[in-house]
């Protein structure tokens, strides 16, 4: 049985471990307010940019850019969107399976990946699929323009027919308790369903012309996507990493608890075990006086 002195040294250890993740909890949430506001303000622009590209997919005749048309079924693109850090209980765990279960069922298991966090890159390096681009430490306060470069390798790979599809995952904030895995096609951009959106290609007017919009759109749509799922990425990050270090605390606090009722049980048994001692060398002495 451990000593009085070992439970007592537990006990501190178990305390600034519960030090240690309040304080991450602290940071967590104000963070975490901080990331949802971004994700919350970025929201509308992804969606109006997704429905727009949906819509053009729908009745766009007068010039059909390549993130229009559907490609012969062949090795698929997959942007993988997780956290650097872990800490987060199964935040990541969650969106690498989801989104290699449709990688598997709809590419096959050899396909490309551009990775967007450490432990993408670290799944990546596992898996037998070929990472060609790769981002690590991305600050809090993220510009749509540091994620260019994997934007443009994700779009070249499609452009020289490497891929046949471009697939987004990544974590979707929608609110403290709940981050939902999300896997979303890309490209070729799917269209909007028949009865969403204009009806005919005359409800689009293109100035100078639709190859010039469709130009600049699409681009526009493909960064503009991969964006929003980072900035949703993070929110959900510290979201899962605050409730993470609250239950860790409150195991701690458990433990403390526990250690504490075996440390006073230790306690008593070692002065019960001193007057046992005490009374039984008493009684030896006045049975010696006798």
């Amino acid at each position: 049985m451990a000593t009085l002195r070992d439970i007592r040294r537990h006990i501190r250890a178990v305390r600034n471990i519960e030090q240690i993740t309040r304080a991450m909890q602290m940071v967590a949430a104000a963070k975490m307010r901080r990331a949802q506001a971004r994700a919350e303000g970025c929201r509308p622009y992804a969606l109006a940019m997704d429905q727009a590209a949906r819509d053009v997919a729908k009745i766009g005749k007068e010039y059909r850019h390549p993130f229009l048309v559907p490609q012969e079924k062949g090795r698929g693109l997959l942007i993988l969107v997780t956290s650097d850090r872990g800490l987060a209980g199964s935040l990541n765990a969650n969106t690498i399976r989801a989104a290699h279960s449709h990688m598997l069922r709809n590419f096959g298991p050899r396909y490309l990946v551009v990775a967007i966090g450490r432990k993408a890159v670290d799944f990546s390096r596992r898996m037998p699929v070929e990472m060609i681009h790769h981002r690590v430490g991305l600050p809090d306060q993220l510009e749509m323009g540091e994620l260019g470069p994997a934007v443009e390798r994700a779009t070249k790979a499609y452009l020289d027919q490497e891929v046949s599809g471009i697939v987004l995952a990544y974590s979707r904030f929608k609110n403290l308790l709940t981050q939902v895995p999300t896997v979303q096609q890309l490209v070729p951009v799917p269209p909007a369903e028949p009865q969403e959106g204009p009806q005919t290609e005359g409800d689009y007017i293109y100035e100078p012309d639709g190859e010039a919009v469709l130009e600049r759109l699409m681009p526009a749509y493909l960064l503009s996507q991969v964006y929003h799922a980072v900035v949703e990425n993070q929110a959900s990050f510290y979201g899962a990493q605050m409730i993470a270090m609250q239950n860790a605390s409150s195991s701690a606090g458990d433990v403390i608890r526990e250690l504490s009722l075996t440390a006073n049980k230790v306690r008593q048994a070692g002065i019960t075990k001193e007057l046992m001692e005490i009374i039984g060398g008493a009684e030896a002495l006045q049975a010696a006086r006798r």
